[in-house]
């Protein structure tokens, strides 16, 4: 037996109400490029919106005129998308408070994550999304999960709760130093003062 493996999201389609709505959402607030647009090709009577989220993935949205916004909160039942979460850089989520709140679209305000920092706020359709900014940046030749996966190791051999700047700030400098050499016997921490 073997796995079907997966070499990242491809896109998330969500059913939305009417077409202005879904693109003046995506478009109009999160800036997503409206790239296309096609019939839904398993049911004629909807249309099927395409939109660059900025990592060259996807997200589309199935619209019908028929269909109007619902604010209500999405399920959030088993088997339900609780949130979706996208990457902003650090110098638009320090201005996402106040972009948000001129729009007067309630949000939670800055979520601490240890790693990230989050907002959260609905859609017109009541899903939730999320705006995350790492407080990292990953070495050279390095992704963002594979310094999660060292900054896990080192905070569960700490025995720490959660993953916090200073086990993302070891998780970089062991990642560095097992993948660049160095003429140096000793690499420990020096006071060259």
């Amino acid at each position: 037996m073997q796995k079907l493996q997966s070499q990242g999201v491809h896109h998330i389609t969500l059913v939305g109400a009417d077409r202005q709505t879904s693109i003046d959402f995506w478009e109009g607030v999160l800036g997503m490029p409206f790239i296309f647009e096609q019939p839904n090709l398993d049911r004629a009577s909807e249309s099927h919106l395409y939109f660059d989220p900025g990592d060259g993935r996807l997200i589309t949205v199935f619209t019908d005129e028929g269909r109007k916004p619902d604010p209500q909160r999405t399920s959030t039942d088993i088997g339900s998308v609780h949130h979706i979460a996208f990457s902003v850089s650090r110098v638009t989520f320090l201005q996402a408070v106040g972009r948000l709140d001129k729009r007067r679209i309630k949000h939670s305000g800055v979520k601490d994550r240890g790693f990230m920092d989050s907002i959260y706020f609905e859609d017109p359709l009541g899903l939730l999304v999320e705006l995350a900014s790492y407080r990292f940046e990953p070495p050279h030749g390095f992704t963002h999960a594979e310094v999660l996966m060292e900054a896990h190791t080192i905070r569960v051999a700490r025995g720490d709760y959660a993953i916090a700047e200073v086990h993302l700030a070891d998780a970089i400098q062991n990642l560095v130093e097992r993948s660049r050499p160095s003429l140096s016997d000793d690499r420990s921490p020096k006071n060259p003062y």
